[in-house]
């Protein structure tokens, strides 16, 4: 079913303040909130979470001026089919609670009620180690068949004194106040009434377990500076300024938290005669007049050697020859480009006197006079590099 316009969702005009959509998204909010459907049968409580969903969805993008200005231009094909941020018919209810906190007051629920669909407790929290970025400079060989490189990072480690559990000898104890759930819940006045918001337990940060004695080594932290020697599989067919990733291969997370991620900023070679345009590689070819006159052979680089391709006689400036699958495979796909060939034909700058002599000889030559139709054809395709 296709989706309705966002501002007809809220209900406000194309011309409506931040402010405006903020109060027609919380109008709405209140009267959906899953919270407020208990007395509903199932099937009221299904549509109020669809129209719930929906505004969420309108608001998300409403509220952002990037998406909000693409919308307007380009309606939802301008958000990419899943530009909203919530991935569809599979969003879930907490993660609007979790993206809307200054509107609903955190994870909680409201008047008093837990979160919508088992949202419950999400149990002690975990440090998440921070990414580790570093650049590869690959030339186009290496883009073209693949490659395996080495980095050798400085990053934080798991302290092997502690384990990493960031205590001397490793003895923690249960945190008292969260029971080492990790979470308290708090309840306060907001827009919706009283709200019971789950947070992270102040005492223990969140996971659920205190020291009783730091690690000498760690501080308490659990990590330290190390090194690692990570292996980095580059598949063929990147492109410049594309980024990879390496799932927890950053830095460690604090008390056996989760390890970050290794990114890979991805840097192409210039190749000294070849330029790349997506999985073709263009090449241009400067031909003599006898051999554009006459016909002849001439060799094309390409990236693992030399190719020879024939010069049909009477070849005009600007024909374009393919060599076909010479050219850069296609990420994670099937296929190859081509080397796209762009002729030239070089005039000579300065001539001898026995040359302007030769040359002479062939003016009045109707085969040295173009043709109309020869004219047309070049300059068609001298346009086409413009269109």
């Amino acid at each position: 079913m296709a989706k309705r316009d966002y501002y007809e969702v809220l209900g406000v005009d194309r011309n409506a303040s931040a402010n405006d959509i903020k109060k027609a998204y919380r109008k709405l909010a209140i009267q959906y909130h899953p919270d407020r459907q208990h007395e509903k049968s199932e099937a009221e409580k299904k549509e109020a979470e669809e129209k719930f969903k929906e505004a969420a969805e309108a608001y998300s993008v409403l509220s952002d001026a990037d998406k909000k200005a693409r919308y307007d231009q380009f309606g939802h094909e301008g958000l990419g089919g899943a530009g909203n941020g919530f991935g569809g018919a599979g969003m879930d209810m907490n993660d609007i609670f979790s993206m809307f906190g200054d509107i609903f007051g955190g994870r909680g629920g409201f008047g008093g009620f837990g979160g919508f669909g088992g949202g419950g407790s999400a149990g002690a929290r975990k440090f998440r180690g921070s990414d580790q970025r570093v650049k590869v400079k690959l030339n186009l060989q290496e883009i073209s068949t693949g490659v395996t490189k080495k980095f050798k990072l400085k990053k934080y480690v798991t302290c092997t004194h502690c384990g990493g559990s960031g205590a001397e000898g490793g003895a923690t104890e249960t945190c008292p106040d969260c029971k080492g759930t990790g979470r308290v819940i708090r309840t306060q006045q907001s827009f919706f009434g009283m709200m019971r918001t789950e947070v992270d337990c102040p005492r223990c940060s969140g996971q659920g377990k205190i020291i009783k004695d730091k690690c000498k080594h760690c501080g308490g932290d659990g990590v330290v500076l190390g090194e690692e020697v990570v292996e980095v599989q580059i598949p063929a067919g990147v492109m410049d300024g594309m980024q990879l990733s390496m799932r927890g291969k950053g830095n460690a997370g604090k008390m056996n938290g989760v390890p970050g991620d290794l990114l890979i900023l991805v840097e192409e070679e210039k190749h000294p005669t070849l330029v790349r345009d997506e999985n073709d590689l263009i090449y241009s070819l400067l031909l003599d007049i006898p051999t554009a006159a006459l016909g002849g052979f001439a060799e094309i680089p390409t990236i693992d050697g030399k190719a020879k391709v024939t010069i049909d006689p009477g070849t005009q400036p600007g024909k374009v020859l393919r060599l076909r699958g010479k050219g850069l495979p296609t990420l994670n796909g099937y296929g190859k480009g081509d080397i796209v060939v762009n002729i030239s034909v070089y005039i000579p700058e300065t001539l001898s006197k026995d040359e302007k002599k030769e040359i002479e000889n062939f003016r009045n030559s109707d085969n040295f006079r173009p043709s109309e139709s020869i004219k047309e054809k070049i300059f068609r395709r001298f346009k086409n590099f413009f269109d």
